[in-house]
């Protein structure tokens, strides 16, 4: 049997990897940083070398200039040489010609040689030019011509200057650069990689621990690199993120774990009362079993339909359906008149004015309902209700007569399935989720819910709701 060779399956996985780091943000950075560079580099080298023959040039072109400036000199003076002494090296060239046309004088480097050039038309400075092919060397050079009126009658200066000094320089600048530019874009690189790298080094560990946290690990957090950088903001948010995504699945299990519990009692209650009957049927009370059965199923119609409530609230799905103006004072007269037709508490509506809000007549009169029935079921007589308005806001309190709610869980009632004692138990009536509800529906109402921690004996529940604006 053969066995494949390691080539063929290592290429794949090589050219991936090359693949994912051309793309990665590191890389992306590097070849811009360093093409910008580079570009900026290659356009300071040309404007390096251009300013460089410039200069040079300007500098050759002065010293022509002097050296025409002097054979002027001699001819006005008439004492111009046959031979023009100094200026026989091969890069420089000098004639004066009279006006036959004749060479009077010339450099030995071009001695019995024609005019450097042809006779300019008129008198003047002249100006310095490139030419090619003089009679001494096929190069470039640097040539003056200049027309003066000397006591012979006009007579021209040919002053000429080689360039393959400038070239030279030039050309060795320009080498240098061509080699020292791709050298400097190469160290850039890599010290841009480096950087890049060490810096983008916290971000590659945040990924790494945030693709290794699973549903059981929302305890863990990313790390967080010192200084105040936009990676430390991140990943400090990253926390933050992490820390409410736990807290709101720990409340979202907490939810569905007492959620149980409650669907759990009545339906052992229930179950229980029909194997009883059916265990005994000559000691069984159908009707008696009929009427308990009915009352737990009403109240697992209730918890259901406030289980429903608060699970429709968490997905954002609950929230004023109608805006318009609500008589607070009629919510709370209806909440009392069913309280009072239940006979079990007196009802005190003595400071309840006229007051009206913005909202919902429906949920609110279920947030009032809800933390009336609370005190209802804790009261040892009786419940007063007030309605004000004030600041702004309009104030609805429930006071209960009952044991009252001890300071350490003031915020703890508000809290879904939470009882404070054995007296607050499902057998009295309450699920544990009605102020709960409560203050979900008075804080979509831009309103708060507290208790009142100066009032006892019993408990005061302090609803605040705001006034509309009045134009």
């Amino acid at each position: 049997m053969t066995h494949p060779t390691e080539g063929p399956s290592a290429g794949p996985s090589w050219r991936g990897r090359l693949h994912r780091r051309a793309r990665s943000i590191r890389f992306r950075i590097t070849a811009t940083a360093t093409l910008v560079v580079l570009a900026v580099l290659v356009l300071a080298s040309i404007a390096l070398v251009t300013a460089q023959r410039r200069v040079l040039t300007e500098t050759l072109d002065e010293a022509v200039e002097q050296r025409v400036a002097e054979l002027e000199d001699l001819v006005m003076a008439g004492t111009v040489p046959e031979a023009l002494t100094g200026l026989g090296e091969d890069d420089t060239a000098a004639q004066v010609v009279s006006s036959t046309g004749a060479v009077v004088a010339a450099s030995p480097n071009v001695t019995g040689a024609p005019p450097l050039a042809d006779r300019p038309l008129s008198s003047g400075p002249g100006t310095v030019r490139t030419v090619h092919d003089m009679p001494h060397d096929p190069e470039a050079f640097r040539l003056l011509s200049r027309r003066v009126e000397g006591p012979e009658g006009p007579t021209v200066i040919h002053v000429a200057a080689t360039l393959d000094d400038i070239d030279e320089s030039v050309a060795t600048l320009a080498t240098s650069l061509t080699v020292a530019v791709p050298l400097v874009g190469a160290l850039m690189a890599v010290l841009i990689w480096w950087l890049v790298g060490r810096t983008l080094r916290p971000v590659e560990a945040i990924r790494t621990e945030v693709a290794a946290i699973g549903g059981s690990g929302l305890h863990r957090r990313v790390p967080t690199p010192a200084g105040d950088d936009e990676i430390a903001r991140l990943a400090r948010t990253m926390n933050e993120m992490l820390e409410r995504v736990e807290h709101a699945v720990l409340r979202q299990q907490r939810f569905v774990a007492d959620a149980s519990h409650e669907l759990r009692s009545p339906l052992t209650r229930v179950r229980s009362e029909l194997e009883v009957d059916l265990a005994h049927p000559e000691r069984s009370d159908p009707a008696a079993t009929h009427r308990s059965v009915l009352e737990e199923a009403v109240g697992l119609q209730r918890l259901v339909e406030d289980l429903l409530l608060l699970a429709r609230d968490e997905a954002g799905a609950v929230g004023p359906t109608r805006t318009v103006e609500v008589d607070l004072d009629d919510v709370v007269d209806r909440i009392a008149r069913r309280l009072r037709a239940g006979g079990r508490v007196a009802l005190d509506c003595r400071r309840v004015n006229a007051v009206r809000v913005l909202g919902d007549a429906e949920q609110l009169a279920r947030a009032v309902g809800n933390v009336a029935d609370n005190a209802a079921r804790h009261a040892a007589s009786s419940v007063s209700f007030t309605l004000t308005e004030g600041d702004g806001v309009a104030v609805v309190t429930v006071t209960d007569d009952g044991p009252g709610i001890p300071p350490g869980f003031h915020e703890r009632v508000f809290e879904r399935f939470a009882r404070l004692d054995d007296a607050r138990s499902a057998s009295a009536g309450g699920t544990g989720l009605g102020l709960a509800i409560a203050r979900d529906i008075v804080v979509r109402h831009g309103g708060t819910i507290t208790v009142d921690p100066a009032h006892h004996p019993g408990a005061r529940i302090v609803i605040t709701l705001p006034l509309p604006r009045r134009r």
